[in-house]
């Protein structure tokens, strides 16, 4: 896996090399409610959103609402799609439920939201880490055949986010929970399972795993838990996540 980063000014360790390679592989094929064409085509909208003319005259503006016009989007998506990957991608601290009931009313499922949200996630995190380094970007991997399996948890309901979720108690909850008490920002994502286990393996290891991050008797990375916090403050600040 170190040829995924070969070129790197620096070593990259093989176990994050690794989680990048799974999933970059896994953004080409069918997902659970996007085929793989669709779930490659959002990637590449979240990665054309910086540019786009609205949402820098939306993040410009004192209120998104006020401006309005059309995204400068590849034309590979249906325009509700563009609207939520280009709001996700470039102005996500002043999204409100508003906006995402409009989302709905526009056509797009619940489970379709998440998804997209978890696509957004994915890019964003390993796009940011290629420029860290100062690389070029992975190319977006081979769109492969197949359909969406459209699995539904079946104990997910609606708990205090916009969109349904799984409690640990629930039908399919735990499983896919590795603590009794997961946090939100996993409960959030949690109506599509399979975007749960991809992010949270990239967290284990652009961050740290969970078992590591309330055990202060020793140190995982090169760098201690209060410099991993500090910096993930300030970007949290930054990025205006209220979470």
């Amino acid at each position: 896996m170190r040829d995924l980063y070969r070129s790197a000014p620096i070593p990259i360790r093989d176990d994050l090399a690794a989680a990048h390679a799974r999933a970059w592989a896994r953004l080409g094929q069918p997902g659970t409610w996007w085929t793989g064409a669709e779930r490659v085509a959002i990637a590449a909208e979240t990665r054309r959103a910086p540019g786009c003319t609205l949402c820098r005259r939306r993040k410009e503006a004192l209120t998104p609402s006020a401006v309005e016009g059309a995204h400068d989007s590849l034309g590979e998506l249906s325009e509700i799609v563009v609207e939520v990957v280009h709001r996700v991608a470039t102005d996500p601290g002043r999204l409100a439920e508003p906006w995402y009931c409009g989302v709905l009313a526009a056509g797009l499922a619940p489970e379709q939201y998440v998804e997209t949200v978890g696509i957004i996630a994915h890019t964003v995190a390993i796009d940011t880490f290629a420029r860290g380094l100062g690389l070029d970007l992975l190319p977006l991997p081979e769109r492969q055949e197949g359909l969406p399996s459209r699995r539904r948890p079946e104990g997910a309901k609606p708990g205090p986010a916009w969109v349904p979720w799984l409690e640990p108690g629930e039908a399919g909850g735990p499983e896919l929970y590795s603590t009794s008490r997961p946090p939100n920002i996993m409960k959030a994502m949690s109506l599509v399972p399979e975007e749960v286990a991809s992010f949270f393996d990239l967290v284990a290891q652009q961050y740290q795993p969970a078992a590591a991050m309330r055990d202060f008797s020793r140190e995982y990375r090169a760098i201690s838990h209060a410099q991993i916090e500090l910096l993930a403050a300030r970007v949290s600040a930054l990025n205006r996540c209220l979470y």
